[in-house]
């Protein structure tokens, strides 16, 4: 079955894992009448966030890291203030995902945290890319929650 591991899920509570590896993780199947995008093609996604006991038991068979491509706007209020100082913005950047624009990059090992392209300081918009997560091949060992 094709798992995605997201970004943020393996950088705050994941640990990492490689080809040959076997896995237990929390697992939810995707919704048929979700966007098919969202997940990259797979079948469930891993969340280690809120009541889910039954883990899925697992070889991780592939590992493809998920390189999404961006638009960056740059907010300008970022670049001064009133004073002439810098703004503090929760983030001086919009980022927008590029529909379909993703490439997979196959990799040994799934990395605790990921890469991402920094986006300049100009007012743009521009893009890059960034490692949004992980999408993996597991082979079922046990029961499938």
């Amino acid at each position: 079955m094709r798992v995605f591991y997201e970004d943020w899920q393996m950088e705050c509570c994941g640990r990492p894992f490689a080809v040959g590896d076997e896995v237990a993780w929390p697992l939810v199947a995707v919704d048929p009448g979700e966007r098919r995008d969202r997940y990259y093609g797979a079948e469930a996604w891993v969340e280690n966030h809120g009541d889910r006991t039954r883990r899925t038991a697992g070889r991780v068979r592939a590992i493809e890291l998920v390189r999404q491509e961006y638009v960056v706007h740059t907010d300008r209020r970022a670049e001064s203030g009133a004073s002439g100082g810098p703004v503090a913005l929760p983030s001086p950047h919009h980022w927008e995902a590029v529909p379909g624009a993703y490439v997979l990059q196959t990799a040994d090992s799934c990395p605790k945290w990921f890469e991402s392209d920094e986006p300049g300081r100009d007012p743009g918009p521009h893009r890059t890319h960034r490692t949004v997560g992980a999408l993996i091949t597991l082979e079922p060992t046990g029961d499938r929650s």
